[in-house]
């Protein structure tokens, strides 16, 4: 379980880093080229770069977790994890187009998955010590 939590945090703590710096660098491109993204308009740059501001620091608290992979952090880094994604799953639950039905499918199953895989890694972290 420990290897499991720790590819867990190190998947997602990457993941959140590179979607960090695209918004902080590049945040338009973001919403030019990431499909499903331009659904709820308009655009915002204060807004795309203040979240990669904070996706760059949910992604050094994951990694940290995976580093020291100790009970406490890891839970509160996994935790802090799922405080963002499950309220962006359901939000995206209830704004899916119907005229696009393939990547609403999409969405709903990458950001259901965003949520419990770390529900999972959580239900492993009582073994770490």
């Amino acid at each position: 379980m420990r290897a499991y939590t720790r590819a867990v945090l190190v998947i997602f703590g990457v993941l959140e880093l590179v979607l960090g710096l695209w918004l902080t660098i590049v945040p338009r491109t973001f919403y030019d080229h990431v499909p499903t993204v331009d659904w709820t308009p308009p655009y915002s740059e204060h807004l795309f770069r203040d979240f990669g501001g904070a996706s760059l620091g949910l992604g050094i608290v994951l990694l940290a977790a995976a580093i020291r992979l100790d009970r406490y952090l890891t839970a509160v880094a996994l935790i802090a994890f799922l405080a963002y994604a499950g309220p962006h799953l359901f939000f995206h639950l209830g704004h899916l187009e119907s005229d696009q039905k393939g990547w609403s499918i999409a969405l709903a199953i990458v950001l259901t998955l965003m949520v419990l895989v770390p529900l999972t890694a959580l239900a492993g972290v009582r073994r770490l010590t």
